[in-house]
């Protein structure tokens, strides 16, 4: 063999281990994932997990909003998800608002359907059982972190001090229904010495139905629950409304 068949054999070896160099250390692009996971940009992860925690709060209301199992829907780590939330509680409370709001606007859309104050009164009533039912986990979810309502807030309706400069951005149950009861007191309805605190008496019955619909013992068959509605939104009407 000649001096020039052993360098032509030394030159291939060397590209060959060349090539095995680069595939082992990922060079190649044959080695490269086809399907890297999808970066979030800055600021949409908040937005991520907090969807993420509506569809558990929808599944089984707030004992199923965890920021463990939030960050895991939203594909990021636990830690990544604490750079947005400082706790279960936090998360929790965004949560809360976003029922509260779905909560009051099917509210305003049933009491916009509403032709008088009389029937705004109980369609705000039916429209929060109605929600209930439909969505038990958010309603469930709805209360557990919320603000507490002002009294100074209710005594400047009760009084008609309040600022109505907010009105078209109403997105609280509770304000809501002060709305429908402020226009029974204008059309004289409601007798204004009943006014403070009615949203007290009207909130809690339609509550308190709601609650035993959904835990307690009574018949959740449509005839069932459209008689115990009626039931209770007659004793709201009675108990606040002049003439009924």
């Amino acid at each position: 063999m000649t001096t020039g068949y052993f360098a032509s054999m030394r030159s291939d070896v060397t590209v060959v281990n060349i090539s095995a160099a680069c595939d082992s250390e990922g060079m190649s692009t044959d080695s490269a994932d086809p399907d890297p996971p999808k970066p979030y940009h800055h600021g949409s992860l908040r937005s991520a997990l907090i969807e993420a925690s509506i569809a558990l709060a929808r599944e089984g209301g707030p004992d199923r909003v965890i920021l463990r199992e939030a960050a895991r829907a939203a594909g990021v780590s636990h830690s990544a998800a604490y750079r947005h939330f400082a706790d279960r509680e936090a998360l929790l409370a965004e949560v809360a608002s976003f029922a509260r709001n779905e909560l009051a606007a099917e509210m305003r859309r049933r009491v916009n359907r509403a032709k008088d104050p009389r029937r705004r009164l109980r369609a705000v009533g039916t429209a929060y059982i109605d929600f209930a039912l439909a969505e038990p986990g958010l309603f469930r979810t709805a209360f557990t972190s919320h603000p507490v309502t002002s009294r100074d807030t209710e005594d400047d309706r009760a009084t008609g001090r309040e600022d109505r400069s907010h009105a078209t951005a109403i997105a609280d149950p509770f304000d809501v229904l002060g709305q429908v009861l402020d226009e029974a007191r204008a059309a004289g309805l409601l007798d204004p010495r009943r006014r403070p605190g009615a949203e007290i008496a009207a909130w809690s019955a339609v509550h308190g139905l709601a609650g035993l619909l959904l835990d307690g013992p009574l018949p959740t068959s449509a005839a069932g629950i459209k008689f115990s509605r009626g039931r209770v939104l007659d004793l709201v009407e009675r108990g606040l409304l002049n003439g009924a």
